[in-house]
């Protein structure tokens, strides 16, 4: 009981240790409390602003554009308007994976080429603007917890499986049956990537202001809640919030995605677990976790599991869901027994993009400056860097492999009407996890998960 009455008072941040206050503006997090200094907001904007190019939304997607814009064509004027700090949003406090995973099986092939370009380009340019995110490129590790993962694994693994013994090599998992390495990944802290991405961009001319929601997108212009941007081209970057935006409730839809940390674990509990490089990890259970070893030695450990709420709401109070929190914590002792009475540091969350066919989408259209980028289904940190190279490279005119990518210029399905998408949405909530809970007992995939998988397109 005292351990619990700690870990609850821990994790609010009641208790002395913390380096610094929650950064004002930011959900508190580990990755927020591992920045240098805490985050003070730029200006709003007040008036009436003239620019070349207004971009919506200060996270990867809308940075990464202003970024690489600004380096194709520096003579242009570049405003990113953001409703709260740089990084609020899932940019600031996803799970850190920069992967080259794609959620949609039919067009990962053809995306991969590029996505795995893009983590060491997110690396260099970390590097040569001196953004010390923690960046570690050491791949992906996915496991076979149970007989049923084996055989969903191994059927699309061929020559690539790792028998139980390799995955032992690389990190002792508690019933570990096999999986299969992937090198395209990176583990970063995305907090530090993302803020030290904005001060970039603002080395280069951009102008960001914060505190500045915008209120209604069109052509030419975007009002927001103290004035206006007119700007030849508006490119919308605002992810899971875009349903708040009058025409676009029914673009994407914000699922909520939970995460842990652990303390740093002492030395004798990483010798007991094996983990001695950064690749990250996760299972091929349908109710999807991720985790990786931070640059400091925790677990961060995430996943879903969270519900949908009617009318795509956004409120703080569903950042953190105690049954969620509490079946990662069990989670983390199931995979890692050493680390079971680790006490957990960090509890936080925060909703992600998902659009109606799990597809991200880059769109650009000349004849109107209007632009978009995301719905990235939760992978989207190398995805979202990739996204804002191919809208700069767009609006700056230029033909590139990139604007050819099978991503661009989609038209996207649209989602259903309430209250359908939430009981069709919850609904796939419960039954990942029933499923997942009829192949541990089973043994055997089911069928119920394969209908899983036509619905989301993996």
């Amino acid at each position: 009981m005292a351990d619990a009455s700690r870990f609850l008072r821990r994790t609010a941040g009641l208790l002395p240790g913390r380096k610094t206050p929650p950064s004002a503006g930011l959900v508190a997090s580990l990755w927020t409390d591992q920045l240098a200094a805490p985050v003070t907001a730029r200006p709003a904007l007040s008036g009436t602003v003239t620019a070349d190019v207004c971009i919506v939304g200060a996270g990867f997607t809308g940075l990464w554009t202003a970024y690489h814009l600004a380096g194709l064509a520096p003579d242009k004027r570049i405003v990113v308007v953001e409703r709260e700090v740089a990084g609020f949003g899932a940019s600031g406090r996803n799970g850190g994976w920069c992967s080259a995973l794609f959620p949609v099986e039919s067009l990962a092939e053809a995306m991969r080429p590029a996505l795995a370009a893009t983590i060491d380009e997110v690396g260099a340019i970390a590097a040569a603007e001196g953004i010390d995110c923690d960046f570690a490129k050491a791949g992906y590790l996915c496991l076979a917890t149970t007989p049923a993962q084996a055989s969903r694994l191994r059927t699309t693994a061929g020559d690539d499986w790792l028998d139980a013994d390799a995955v032992a090599a690389r990190v002792r998992v508690a019933g570990a049956l096999g999986g299969t390495f992937d090198p395209d990944c990176a583990a970063l802290s995305p907090a530090k990537l993302v803020r030290g991405l904005a001060e970039a961009a603002e080395r280069r001319g951009v102008t960001i202001y914060e505190q500045s929601a915008a209120r209604r997108i069109s052509a030419g212009r975007v009002d927001l809640a103290g004035g206006s941007v007119r700007a030849d081209a508006v490119i919308r970057a605002t992810e899971a919030w875009t349903p708040r935006l009058p025409g676009y409730s029914r673009e994407i839809v914000p699922l909520y995605s939970l995460i842990i940390a652990t303390e740093p674990l002492p030395a004798a509990v990483w010798d007991e677990i094996g983990w001695r490089e950064r690749f990250t990890l996760n299972d091929n259970r349908h109710l999807i976790i991720y985790a990786q070893r931070t640059a400091d030695g925790r677990i961060v450990l995430g996943g879903r599991g969270a519900p949908y709420h009617l009318g795509s709401r956004i409120r703080p109070a569903y950042d953190r869901e105690d049954t969620v929190f509490e079946h990662l914590r069990h989670t983390l002792g199931t995979l890692f027994p050493a680390a079971a009475r680790a006490e957990i540091t960090h509890r936080w969350g925060g909703p992600l993009g998902v659009p109606r066919d799990w597809t991200p989408t880059v769109r650009f259209d000349p004849a109107t400056g209007l632009g978009s980028g995301g719905g990235y289904v939760g992978d989207g940190v190398a995805a979202a860097a990739l996204a804002g190279r191919t809208l700069a490279e767009l609006v700056a005119g230029h033909e590139t492999p990139n604007t050819k990518l099978p991503w661009v210029n989609r038209a996207p399905r649209q989602w259903e009407p309430e209250p359908l998408r939430w009981l069709g949405i919850n609904a796939g909530r419960i039954g990942a996890a029933a499923t997942d809970a009829r192949e541990n007992r089973t043994g055997r995939p089911s069928h119920l998960g394969k209908a899983l998988e036509l619905l989301t397109g993996h």
